[in-house]
């Protein structure tokens, strides 16, 4: 269990009571979260952690199967695959009363196991895997290596239920040695199937059974017969712990700080806040999807149906008619959360010359001209009355025109229901790499300013 649970349980936030300039405070929120990260190598960890965060802090589960309509004022959240939407539903919260959204997701760029995933060449026992999203492929090689995610599995009565699965360090994918390849240094270029494929063990084919480590791996009393799994969704994930760097260990190096950074801070803040927005007339919500890095457009990601079925079942549970309910998104607004660039000093060419979001100067407002971030001057506004009720400072972002802009759930969400959408996000370097860099007082502060979102 991370300690996110610890400081949670009782409905307060000690990291609301430190300054914005408390460094001790920063480490220690920075090492929550790589707690967090630990405990969530896959989309499905994520929420398993997230959720056990919200139980601790008082929250209801509700499952979507389940009538809604006796719900009254109160917290909850429900879980929908790999993604989780929890909310403060205050009893002062009249009919076409709006909703204060903040969007992230759960899932990174990487790897993900192919069907008939056993592979052996030459005694090397591999994996065969599938790259997911958009990866820096490079920074995986020579990696102590993990799978997780969900399996579903035949139950003792012959139905199917799902259970999580996470290994230890098994796998690497290993590069080809210099002897080889002497102009590696000049360019390397990495065929994704033929380059990428980890090796897990040594051995005769006939031993080798990539689904009988992913079974043995299942925390339960039952063990889980290779045989019983009929379908999976397994990641691979680093094995290496979150560390604090630098001179001044204010820099937090970790996977999946793309985006469990703003799950986690936004998780954090609404459990901190929580008797707080139970006394406030907007609904507040945290809608961290899934499948972000692929598009969105699945069932439990922000392009499916997930946050506007939760929506509409909460205004019914209140009474909103539909037009109560229009009326209700009209007034709304989400804070689209996601990483975003700081400038890199080895490639200062890369970025905007005049907006430069540097390390410890706070979170990112993120803007595009093409929408491909949200933010407009209202949004912008509604950022600034955040950062100002939170006592933190923001940077702006916007892309160099020569480089391509990348996007986020904000143009999906504002696309979906018409909610004002805003984009922002802590800033990183090496974003999307099997680990990336951020500074621990950017990460504070983000955390302040969703709440300062929520209570505004």
């Amino acid at each position: 269990m991370t300690h996110i649970t610890d400081t949670t349980a009782g409905g307060s936030d000690p990291a609301r009571a430190a300054a914005p300039g408390d460094a001790p405070a920063h480490a220690a929120f920075a090492r929550e979260l790589g707690e967090f990260v630990t405990a969530s190598p896959s989309s499905y960890h994520a929420v398993a952690a997230a959720a056990a965060a919200l139980d601790a802090a008082g929250f209801s589960r509700l499952s979507e199967s389940e009538p809604w309509d006796a719900m009254s004022a109160g917290r909850y959240y429900t879980v929908r695959d790999g993604a989780l939407i929890a909310w403060v539903l205050p009893a002062g919260s009249a009919p076409g009363t709006g909703y204060r959204v903040l969007g992230a997701h759960t899932d990174s760029p990487g790897f993900k196991l192919k069907p008939r995933p056993t592979t052996v060449t030459h005694r090397w026992w591999q994996a065969g895997v599938e790259v997911y999203g958009g990866a820096l492929l490079n920074s995986w090689l020579d990696r102590d290596l993990r799978f997780a995610g969900q399996l579903v599995v035949r139950g003792a009565d012959g139905s199917p239920r799902r259970v999580l699965t996470s290994t230890g360090p098994v796998a690497r994918i290993p590069q080809l040695a210099i002897h080889l390849d002497r102009s590696a240094n000049d360019g390397l270029t990495l065929d994704r199937q033929r380059h990428t494929q980890p090796v897990w063990g040594v051995g005769e084919a006939q031993d080798a059974d990539v689904l009988a480590v992913l079974a043995a791996a299942v925390p339960t009393d039952e063990p889980v017969d290779p045989a019983d799994v009929l379908g999976y969704d397994v990641v691979v994930a680093d094995t290496q712990a979150p560390e604090l760097i630098g001179a001044q260990q204010n820099l937090l190096a970790s996977g999946r700080l793309d985006n469990l950074t703003s799950v986690f801070t936004g998780l954090r803040a609404m459990t901190g806040h929580a008797e707080e927005l139970e006394a406030a007339q907007q609904v507040s919500v945290l809608a961290a999807f899934d499948h972000e890095e692929v598009g969105s457009a699945t069932r439990s990601g922000a392009a499916g149906p997930f946050l506007e079925d939760v929506l509409v079942r909460i205004g019914a549970a209140r009474g909103d008619s539909t037009d109560e309910h229009r009326r209700a998104l009209a007034e709304s607004v989400c804070l689209s959360s996601d990483a975003g660039h700081l400038v890199h000093p080895n490639y200062q060419g890369h970025h905007d010359p005049v907006n430069t979001p540097e390390p410890g100067r706070g979170p990112l407002l993120k803007i595009n001209a093409q929408q491909r971030y949200t933010t407009d001057a209202v949004g912008a506004a509604v950022w600034a009355r955040a950062c100002e009720t939170a006592g933190v400072s923001y940077q702006e972002f916007v892309s160099n025109n020569a480089v391509p802009c990348g996007s986020t759930i904000g143009p999906i969400t504002a696309t979906r229901l018409g909610i004002r959408t805003l984009d922002v996000g802590v800033g990183l370097l090496s974003m999307h790499s099997a680990r990336e860099l951020v500074h621990t007082a950017d990460l504070f502060a983000l955390h302040r300013a969703i709440g300062g979102f929520w209570r505004g």
